[in-house]
């Protein structure tokens, strides 16, 4: 997710580029335009959904692994959520954690009007407290919540993370204000990259695809 920002001081990829990557890229269900729709109908802005170049990635990598289970921080009003389930087997589940009241609200309304609700399970709270309370373990995490929290969030849902699955970070790249970090966002973030890269316990690979995405993988 990401709000309105001042001007990228780079860009991290040329419209044109990217317009054309999602062009050819699978196109999104007709569920998922329609709660692109919905949400844009019910707020000024949804620059913080994931957007199609990113939920397909998600997608692709629930099914290469083998996902059943997957914990998502930070729900907005469901796309993601809705993504990794489309992409889930039979009996698999997508727990999502969600603080904004209004945002609770529209996923939940999301995941019960294109009958998903039975595949995602969403836990109302903050994320760093709701994190401790999960039981069991997760084949997948996707992070895209409070990027100040993003090395906090890691250090608690890692123990969580089978051998080899898989955490999904998305904004890394912060539109390309990582470079000159200044502001607190992006010193966290640059923060984070640099923990990440450096972290024995992981492998990761970072993709400038939208806004930077990483993908970290439990040894």
């Amino acid at each position: 997710m990401k709000k309105h920002r001042d001007q990228s001081i780079v860009q991290i990829t040329d419209p044109k580029i990217e317009e054309y990557a999602r062009k050819m890229t699978t196109q999104e269900s007709e569920s998922i335009k329609a709660l692109v729709t919905s949400s844009s109908e019910e707020l000024e802005y949804i620059d913080m959904l994931s957007g199609n170049l990113v939920g397909q990635l998600l997608k692709m990598l629930v099914r290469i692994s083998g996902a059943k289970r997957v914990l998502e921080i930070g729900t907005f009003t469901g796309y993601s959520a809705l993504m990794i389930a489309e992409a889930l087997p039979e009996g698999g589940e997508v727990i999502t954690l969600e603080m904004n009241l209004l945002y609770q609200e529209l996923a939940e309304e999301h995941f019960k009007r294109f009958d998903k609700d039975q595949k995602i399970k969403l836990l109302k709270g903050n994320a760093q407290d709701l994190v401790t309370e999960l039981d069991g373990e997760f084949d997948l995490v996707f992070m895209d919540a409070d990027k100040l929290s993003y090395s906090l969030y890691f250090e608690k849902v890692l123990p969580l993370l089978k051998t080899g699955g898989l955490i999904v970070v998305d904004n890394v790249l912060w539109d390309g204000f990582v470079l000159e970090p200044k502001d607190h966002k992006s010193i966290a973030l640059d923060a984070f990259n640099k923990e990440i890269a450096s972290d024995e316990r992981v492998e990761q690979l970072m993709l400038p695809i939208r806004d930077g995405v990483t993908i970290i993988q439990k040894k």
